[in-house]
């Protein structure tokens, strides 16, 4: 995604997969099969795919190889929001 993906991303009112109302301080998460923010519910449902782990694993190296960092925790960054939830 590029640069300004805090742009791309607003304080969502319904979570796209299963219109969900959602308030400011709901946490959401990044989806890890298409980056849209999703509930939390909804990231459960999605942890339970047979394929989660691999693309989780597949997510997590494209992010290592982007940032070229190893070590370290940007909670402001991309690939941050799609492993811990954060509200608006």
């Amino acid at each position: 995604m590029t640069q300004d993906w805090k742009d791309h991303i607003t304080c969502m009112t319904h979570c796209p997969v299963c219109e969900k109302k959602m308030g400011a301080t709901e946490p959401r998460i990044f989806s890890t099969f298409d980056s849209q923010p999703i509930c939390m519910d909804c990231k459960k449902q999605e942890e339970q795919r047979d394929d989660y782990p691999a693309a989780s694993q597949a997510l997590i190296g494209r992010f290592m190889g982007d940032s070229e960092l190893t070590y370290g925790v940007d909670p402001e960054a991309f690939c941050y929001h799609h492993f811990y939830p954060f509200t608006c």
